[in-house]
């Protein structure tokens, strides 16, 4: 028996700093997310981290902390209710961090019978600190808990046509009464060496303006040029000109040189150089959580307007939108009929 398993990146269980600091602990403590030696990492994460960022990052969280709960647990939920109907298939949910764990959403999955998963990973890039570790986490526990359990992943779907289309129709909607001079593409950050760990060709990326451009097999890995690709095909369906749009990324952490250029830097760059409405669109996230409600749509917007910028939106991810849900449950459907490439 088929069923589907839909993976997105977890939550606290609430807002009080116990549940922050539990989960910041199995989030940073995550080789691939801190990609050091683990004692170099354990000193870090657990010596100084824990120690001071869970009160702040509770109190981000409580900004934007909905009645239901998390935004994006609750938004993921949603999105898994309306999938269900649409499929002949049971359908679960699971995270990469958090008390939701991807082996609850294989138990579950086994329960009902499931031997062969469908693993929707809903993030539309590939890195390490996101796409691969969702990977490598399921195969570790399918092998030690579930064997006789077989999972295919969806690869990443960054220049799929219809997620594309559907991006692109979310963003037409909410920009159709706001009349911006500029549209900020701001992707979630990543360290630079990242890429380069992730460069399968081990000599292709440079991260310079050509690397990107010319083509190479270290793209299927490049988190960097998927992102550059998306913002490309959508700008070509909104029919966007020249300087009317820009790619950034957000979110760093520790003193390494991250992908550039900051977003926060281009809020307050675009607003001196005469940007007086600013539409940012957040294209690395299916779904809102606390890095588009509270940094992008909060913070940005204090920055922006701090600057001398007039007015700003924070254009929402695609979350629960219908056409979205479609989009997935089609590919749900060719990946049963054996249609659709899976890794």
């Amino acid at each position: 028996m088929k069923g589907v398993l839909l993976v997105n990146l977890g939550s606290p269980d609430s807002t009080e700093t116990k549940d922050v600091r539990k989960y910041l602990d199995e989030f940073l403590m995550d080789e691939r997310v801190i990609d050091m030696a683990y004692w170099k990492r354990f000193l870090l994460v657990k010596g100084i981290i824990l120690n001071t960022r869970p009160k702040k990052s509770g109190a981000a969280y409580k900004k934007i902390w909905w009645k239901e709960g998390s935004p994006l647990v609750v938004i993921s939920e949603r999105f898994t209710h309306k999938l269900t109907p649409k499929v002949d298939i049971p359908v679960a949910l699971g995270m990469r961090y958090g008390s939701m764990s991807i082996e609850n959403g294989i138990k579950e999955l086994a329960q009902k019978g499931v031997t062969e998963i469908f693993m929707i990973p809903l993030y539309p890039h590939y890195a390490m600190s996101s796409y691969e570790t969702v990977v490598v986490k399921a195969q570790e526990v399918q092998e030690m808990k579930f064997p006789n359990i077989t999972i295919e992943s969806l690869p990443v779907f960054y220049n799929n046509s219809e997620y594309i289309r559907v991006m692109a129709r979310n963003i037409q909607k909410q920009i159709e009464s706001f009349d911006f001079d500029h549209l900020l593409f701001s992707y979630h950050g990543i360290p630079e060496r990242h890429i380069l760990i992730s460069d399968t060709t081990k000599s292709h990326c440079k991260i310079d303006k050509s690397c990107c451009e010319t083509p190479s097999e270290a793209h299927k890995t490049c988190y960097r040029h998927q992102c550059f690709e998306t913002t490309k095909e959508v700008v070509k369906l909104l029919n966007l000109k020249g300087k009317t749009y820009s790619n950034s990324f957000q979110s760093r952490l520790l003193k390494d040189p991250w992908l550039k250029p900051y977003t926060d830097f281009e809020f307050e760059r675009l607003a001196k150089e005469g940007t007086k409405n600013l539409a940012v669109i957040t294209p690395a996230f299916v779904s809102d959580c606390l890095e588009t409600l509270e940094e992008i749509a909060m913070e940005g917007k204090e920055q922006f307007e701090e600057a001398g910028g007039e007015k700003y939106m924070h254009i929402a991810c695609m979350n629960d939108n219908d056409d979205w849900v479609d989009v997935v449950a089609n590919w749900v459907k060719d990946w049963e009929a054996n249609k659709l490439e899976t890794v």
